[in-house]
């Protein structure tokens, strides 16, 4: 399993680089989790966007859906012959937004709940409600072949029960947005709950991701692998690949 890292500032692009956003590759199938601003140029820097498989969405905030719109656009103009849908997989807790995932010939939304298992392509797929304010999932994503494991906590205040999700990860993506000092927020987690949960789930990588613009990210590093002691944390960072 492969992760290319296509976006990873929290809310709104920063110095040209774009919102959260991953490719996940495995058996020549790929799979895009989220879809912040700028994902699809550095999608087509990857890939041409009409051999993408699949899409899956954590929740429906714009700096996670941002591309997905021109993603459809460019299904629906740039092919010269009809392509096949697009699934892409999303909640239905917002029903609005869920419905614009489908587009007639050229997307289809498909609806999951917090508790069940996709199988997607190459992967197992689950997930785990976060602390957010609007619906949002975690997702724990597993390569059949291998066992590898990719964890995502998409947007998340620490919670009970997302050490367990996260346990033994072989990578797990952390959405770090704030300092230590402002544990127990209501969207986001802190670099001290980050390393921390790390610890706790017994993973073997950190990235720390929807960093913060006006951090200074030195800072969220140190005090995430100060938290982390001995397990590797690094910073995420356009183009950053990790193979499992």
């Amino acid at each position: 399993m492969k992760i290319t890292v296509l976006g990873f500032w929290g809310g709104y692009p920063y110095k040209g680089e774009g919102t959260t956003s991953y490719l996940v590759q495995s058996e020549d199938f790929s799979l895009l989790l989220d879809a912040g601003s700028s994902t699809l140029i550095r999608l087509e820097e990857k890939l041409d966007p009409l051999t993408l498989d699949a899409v899956l969405l954590t929740h429906y905030h714009h700096d996670h859906i941002a591309d997905l719109g021109v993603l459809q656009y460019l299904r629906q103009l740039k092919p010269t012959t009809p392509v096949e849908e697009l699934n892409i997989y999303g909640h239905t807790e917002n029903e609005d937004k869920f419905k614009e995932l489908t587009m007639p010939g050229i997307s289809k939304g498909i609806a999951y709940q917090e508790h069940d298992t996709l199988e997607i392509g190459p992967f197992l797929i689950t997930f785990k409600r976060t602390i957010h304010p609007v619906p949002c999932f975690a997702t724990r994503i597993v390569e059949k072949k291998t066992g590898k494991v990719f964890v995502f906590t998409a947007d998340t205040g620490y919670l009970d029960g997302l050490s367990d999700f996260c346990q033994k990860a072989d990578l797990l993506i952390t959405d770090t947005y704030f300092l230590e000092g402002n544990e127990n927020h209501k969207a986001h987690l802190t670099t001290k709950e980050t390393g921390e949960l790390a610890k706790e789930a017994n993973v073997s990588q950190v990235v720390i991701s929807h960093l913060n613009q006006s951090l200074a990210l030195e800072d969220v590093l140190s005090q995430t692998q100060y938290y982390a002691e001995d397990i590797p944390v690094q910073l995420a960072k356009i183009n950053l690949t990790i193979t499992l």
